[in-house]
């Protein structure tokens, strides 16, 4: 791994490990590749992305994060959303001054798994005293026009990050700008809580350590205690944020005047104001990858990083 403080790797990861909690609910992507051993989890690593490539391997080290969750919550105003496998991959400049710079992988950092709303259409704005409102939900018996799903979108670069409190408790590690998307034949396509210009800002924190592990393995990904690549494992850890204000929907039911922007925003309590609103994450599992002596390949750290993560493609 880079020649930092162990304190500093540990916050790098554990902070970067918060930001998976905000994939509550994400879209798709193409297939990623099959990775061997050690390298397994990194598919998405931006490894041949310029701040990646260029890094020296003395004031600049290159890394691969990973971190994931196979189930947690998150409440807006009155309504809680079960979510399901969350998945957050970027790469992450370490500097030598103990700063670092996330670089995102082309399609974006934050996959997941979308999440079904309780109740659906029925439970997020019915019943109304709106006439058009009441029309909708005499038709939601059938299933399909019933069925909410919500997807959660990155709408801006990350900020405030925070690398010492990534191995705290209780303490923001970063500010994340966010927007839901909820889909339904009655919503159309362009309905959303938060937009890209008045977004939900995450600020999560951990709200219990992780457990810590260290491996190393070869370049192409095989275990090797002495291998030039290592990998920390930040196991296990609850994390989330209580402290997020939640704007009203918006763009919902084909520009029908607002009215259900207005339905959606009454039945659910939106906008919500910070305290109100909740994100947990469950046993989250992190992993973070390196060279394990990146000076000893300077000034080609990030080249030589690269291509041990090509040559563990299967």
């Amino acid at each position: 791994m880079p020649l930092v403080p162990a304190r500093t790797k540990l916050a790098t990861v554990s902070a970067l490990t918060a930001l998976g909690a905000f994939a509550s609910m994400g879209t798709a992507t193409a297939a990623a590749p099959e990775l061997n051993g050690g390298w397994g989890p990194s598919t998405r690593c931006p490894v041949d992305a310029p701040a990646m490539l260029t890094t020296d391997g003395l004031d600049r080290s290159p890394q691969c994060v990973v971190s994931f969750s196979l189930s947690g919550s998150i409440k807006l105003g009155k309504t809680t959303v079960p979510t399901g496998k969350t998945n957050l991959q970027m790469g992450v400049v370490q500097n030598a001054d103990g700063t670092s710079t996330v670089v995102a992988p082309p399609a974006g950092a934050l996959i997941a798994d979308s999440a079904t709303v309780p109740g659906g259409l029925l439970g997020l704005m019915c019943p109304s005293d709106i006439p058009f409102i009441t029309s909708i939900c005499k038709q939601l018996s059938d299933g399909k026009l019933n069925k909410i799903t919500a997807t959660m979108e990155s709408v801006g670069s990350p900020s405030d990050f925070d690398q010492i409190a990534g191995v705290l408790t209780d303490q923001p590690i970063v500010t994340l700008p966010v927007r839901i998307r909820l889909e339904n034949p009655f919503l159309g396509g362009n309905c959303y809580i938060g937009t890209k210009e008045k977004p939900i800002l995450l600020r999560p924190r951990n709200f219990t350590a992780p457990e810590f592990g260290l491996e190393r393995f070869g370049t192409d990904g095989t275990p090797n205690e002495e291998g030039d690549l290592s990998r920390i494992n930040l196991l296990g850890s609850t994390q989330g944020d209580n402290t997020f204000a939640v704007p009203g929907a918006s763009g919902c039911g084909l520009g029908l005047l607002g009215l259900i922007d207005g339905a959606v925003n009454l039945k659910t309590g939106l906008p919500s104001p910070a305290g109100k609103n909740s994100l947990v994450l469950n046993n989250t599992q992190t992993y973070l990858t390196g060279l394990y002596a990146p000076g000893v390949v300077a000034p080609d750290a990030g080249k030589v990083f690269s291509q041990s993560w090509h040559s563990a493609v299967k």
